[in-house]
């Protein structure tokens, strides 16, 4: 008898102890659909909003981008041919029109992992173009690098005063070796600081990392000289001719995440003589409709490729065949900050091109925007028994290609009381 009742009290447990695990198993599968549903529905918000907790080192996606449309004057002077460039614009286009934008691997330490094979069944003459090209052509859609120095507070004011704005900021495209260049930009027409009742003026330089093996380590003085400066943008990759575009593009990413309200960005070398003060009056004498689609500098009408492959502009005509828009020399523009936003989202239809000023023409007329010469901007220098004469260089805004010596007697010659021009 005792052990019948032990039997049933035994019964009696286990199967208390069946029916509520069976239930928790209900439970559970009945609520997962929920709980995933739910995560979907947070996770769009969480990747929108949490570059607010993202250091800029850690972050790899770029801004997103607004529709983008790509005007007809750019097709017109672009057509569609058998030049490998053509092909790859149209392509994305056609993927724009049919909202298939393709989706390029954000994983920069895997995005020059492309098929040679690819390219050699793309491009007949692959195999003829240089070592340069061909890496140019293995990184055409890597544009996201990594940012090794940042400066996230460039536009933001500590002082309080409600002078947070950034009215011109130049971005100066130089190498981790220049630092002579950068310093004499500095010390002269590159000073940051508050002008003409609070116009606040801002410098950055654009570096990659080194480019060859080669190459002293300079990494712990340009630490440094960021640390001293902040002034100074470095990016994970190799500095080459063929990656200013890539350097442009990385710097219109960042000015959109630190200094998405500035007004003019200067985008220029670091061996240029800027006529600083010339280049404020400028600026402020321009009409508001003006102001907003400003891109400014010497302009150059009716180049084309270049054939010769000893040329550093060379250009094989299987790559593009056609002549180049409108374009302003890379020496030195100027650039309205309500473009960047619409220039940045077009870079993502437009595919790069290995000459940083020719992209940017292109970038600009896919805009429908004119470039506007002015006389003042002088890429290709000035008559050479013209150089020494100050009253020359005062009248102008921008002069290319001055050593840091040459630049510093220049700044020194123009500030003089006693110049009379």
């Amino acid at each position: 008898m005792r052990r019948t009742r032990s039997l049933i009290i035994l019964a009696f447990i286990v199967s208390s102890l069946l029916i509520f695990f069976f239930s928790t198993m209900r439970l559970e599968t009945s609520t997962s659909p929920a709980r995933r549903s739910e995560a979907l529905q947070t996770q769009p918000t969480q990747q929108l909003h949490g570059s607010d907790a993202i250091t800029p080192q850690q972050s790899t996606a770029a801004p997103r981008p607004p529709p983008v449309s790509v005007s007809d004057r750019l097709l017109k002077t672009i057509s569609l041919n058998g030049a490998y460039w053509s092909r790859v614009m149209y392509m994305a286009l056609k993927n724009v029109q049919e909202r298939n934008p393709s989706s390029p691997d954000c994983d920069w330490s895997r995005c020059k992992e492309i098929k040679t094979e690819l390219l050699q069944i793309n491009v007949h003459d692959f195999n003829t173009y240089s070592a340069l090209f061909r890496d140019f052509l293995q990184g055409m859609s890597c544009r996201l690098p990594p940012i090794l120095i940042d400066q996230p507070n460039k536009c933001i004011s500590g002082e309080g005063n409600g002078t947070n704005h950034t009215f011109l900021l130049f971005a100066i495209k130089s190498t981790a070796a220049s630092f002579e260049r950068r310093q004499a930009l500095r010390e002269t027409w590159g000073r940051e600081g508050l002008y003409d009742g609070g116009l606040r003026v801002q410098i950055v330089f654009l570096l990659g990392s080194s480019s060859s093996l080669d190459d002293p380590d300079l990494n712990s003085m340009l630490s440094f000289e960021a640390q001293r400066h902040r002034d100074i943008l470095q990016w994970d990759f190799h500095e080459s001719f063929f990656n200013l575009t890539l350097k442009m593009n990385s710097f219109l990413q960042w000015a959109l995440d630190n200094c998405p309200d500035v007004s003019f960005v200067f985008s220029g070398d670091d061996d240029v003589f800027v006529n600083f003060p010339a280049l404020l009056r400028y600026l402020q004498a321009l009409e508001p409709s003006k102001a907003s689609q400003l891109y400014a500098g010497q302009i150059i009408t009716s180049a084309s490729p270049i054939s010769d492959p000893k040329n550093k502009y060379y250009i094989p005509l299987s790559f593009y065949d056609g002549p180049y828009p409108a374009y302003a020399g890379g020496g030195g523009f100027i650039l309205s900050g309500a473009l960047l936003r619409p220039l940045y989202a077009v870079s993502q239809v437009v595919p790069f091109f290995p000459i940083d000023d020719v992209y940017t023409g292109m970038c600009v007329m896919a805009l429908g925007v004119s470039p506007e010469a002015h006389d003042g901007f002088r890429t290709f220098d000035i008559r050479e028994e013209h150089r020494e004469n100050l009253c020359i260089t005062k009248n102008l805004i921008m002069i290319h290609q001055r050593s840091p010596q040459q630049i510093k007697r220049l700044w020194v010659g123009i500030s003089n009381r006693l110049l009379k021009c």
